[in-house]
């Protein structure tokens, strides 16, 4: 079964998985972190590197892609350098969000979820990032911008 992960997992994130295995209560509780270490190297979870952490961690591919994909921080495709999490919460609609996020769209040249062709920028929505009173808003990579408008979105590009 090792030779069979270590094609799959470098031996860096089998390590760095296994550490942190020893400080939960078993294997399976280091699911999002085994995600996010295997992400944070490789931008995204392929499916081979899915079956490697599940097999690492004695759980179902299934089983872990559920984890997976109901967290919008994992990516189950791959995504571009940055990834720009734009707020679609009713907070952010009633500020003009659909339009600055049209702004956006024409300005990158992308829809949602998809990559610039340079691979700098992927558009993904999100459902709320907790800053209603400064609406509309939206992540670029760890960066948050907010009281957005038509007119600022092209600033924050250049």
């Amino acid at each position: 079964m090792k030779s069979e992960l270590i094609n799959a997992l470098s031996r860096a994130e089998i390590d760095a998985i296994e550490a942190e295995i020893t400080h939960l209560p078993d294997r399976k509780s280091a699911a999002i972190d085994a995600l996010k270490i295997v992400q944070s190297q490789r931008g995204w979870i392929s499916d081979d590197s899915l079956s490697a952490i599940a097999k690492l961690l004695n759980m179902s591919a299934a089983e872990l892609d559920g984890i997976a994909t109901f967290y919008n921080l994992i990516f189950r495709h791959p995504v571009g350098e940055q990834v720009i999490l734009f707020c679609d919460s009713v907070s952010c609609w009633l500020m003009n969000g659909e339009k600055v996020c049209s702004k956006l769209q024409r300005t990158l040249g992308i829809q949602h979820g998809e990559t610039t062709a340079d691979g700098q920028y992927t558009l993904l929505p999100v459902t709320c990032l907790g800053d209603c009173d400064h609406a509309p808003a939206m992540m670029v990579g760890e960066s948050l911008h907010h009281d957005l408008t038509v007119d600022n979105i092209e600033a924050i590009f250049k």
